[in-house]
């Protein structure tokens, strides 16, 4: 029996990339809950598009949105506002 990681067919399609996930994937890949990301989403806080009735959640924005909420230590804040006064 050939199992499907040996499957020359599987081998040779081209690898389809993720650009948006649902809920549940989504909360999985940001480790918070899904009760969390639907508060979020209903608040319009995290990016997200509406189809229909299905919520997709963009790979490439939600990176951007957890780059942008990430916390800066006081050393990196001011060796940046050094940057832009040079």
């Amino acid at each position: 029996m050939i199992s499907v990681e040996q499957n020359p067919l599987t081998e040779s399609e081209p690898k389809i990339p993720c650009l948006a996930m649902r809920l549940r994937e989504a909360a999985k890949s940001l480790g918070i809950g899904e009760r969390l990301l639907w508060d979020l989403t209903d608040r319009g806080e995290i990016p997200h598009v509406r189809c229909g009735k299905a919520i997709l959640y963009p790979t490439d924005g939600l990176r951007d949105w957890l780059k942008n909420r990430t916390r800066q230590s006081p050393a990196d804040r001011e060796k940046k506002s050094n940057e832009i006064l040079e």
